[in-house]
């Protein structure tokens, strides 16, 4: 990936103000090659936003596809996330999740969609995260069909309180979710403790298609990093946006 036509790209960074949080938080805005703001494009909130453009090069990889493969173009926004706060944010049940979440409707989102041509369709919409973030992606899907229905998750986190929501669904055949999982990561280290993530995102994957959500996963030899996750990014921007015939 030396082709300098890879670097070159428009990425803008913003101050959203929150109430919510009680203090502002980053956008990371990602422009595709040939951005046109008489046009309008689809987009990928990524949650953990500095690492999916530092660790997982999402920007670079996003315009090789572009213009190599021809997908087609997309914003990326990534959120900035705080270390300190993290878990209180991202996990259902932490302090702060209630105030995150609605941060990320309520504010977030109308100030890049108001600034940038993004489309209002719900199916134009990819939520993307790691671990923890792939749970809040799932949450915020969950508690707003009307606004996110596509589902990028990289090892999620998903623990006891995913697995009742997802059970409390009637029926999820809107929900559309790319997930990977590493066939490494069966004792992985947290805060809260070790964790089988193989065997936590296959429940996640049987729950999800018992409520005949569109499920495409992915297991691949791979450990709980960005090392891993950084090479399945490609694949599933293929997945949503396909090629431009």
């Amino acid at each position: 990936m030396n082709d300098q036509r890879y670097y070159k790209r428009i990425i803008i960074k913003e101050k959203v103000e929150s109430k919510y949080l009680g203090e502002s938080r980053t956008a990371i805005i990602y422009l595709p090659p040939g951005y046109n703001e008489l046009l309008t494009y689809p987009v990928v909130y990524c949650q953990d936003g500095e690492q999916f453009f530092n660790f997982g090069r999402i920007a670079t990889q996003a315009t090789r596809l572009i213009l190599d493969e021809n997908i087609e173009p997309m914003i990326i926004i990534g959120v900035e996330m705080k270390k300190n706060v993290r878990t209180s944010e991202y996990h259902p049940e932490g302090s702060r999740f209630p105030n995150y979440t609605r941060f990320f409707v309520e504010e977030f989102v109308p100030f890049v969609e108001n600034r940038f041509p993004i489309r209002q369709e719900a199916d134009q919409r990819t939520l993307a995260g790691d671990s923890l973030g792939g749970t809040v992606s799932l949450q915020l899907a969950l508690d707003h069909p009307n606004r996110f229905r596509n589902i990028l998750s990289l090892s999620g986190a998903f623990f006891e309180p995913s697995f009742v929501r997802i059970q409390a669904e009637q029926d999820l055949s809107w929900l559309t979710m790319y997930m990977v999982a590493g066939l490494d990561e069966t004792a992985v280290q947290t805060d809260a403790g070790t964790f089988n993530f193989l065997e936590i995102n296959r429940k996640t994957k049987k729950l999800l298609e018992e409520k005949k959500a569109n499920i495409h996963y992915i297991e691949r030899p791979g450990t709980h990093i960005w090392g891993f996750w950084q090479r399945e990014i490609p694949d599933a921007l293929r997945f949503f946006f396909g090629s431009i015939v």
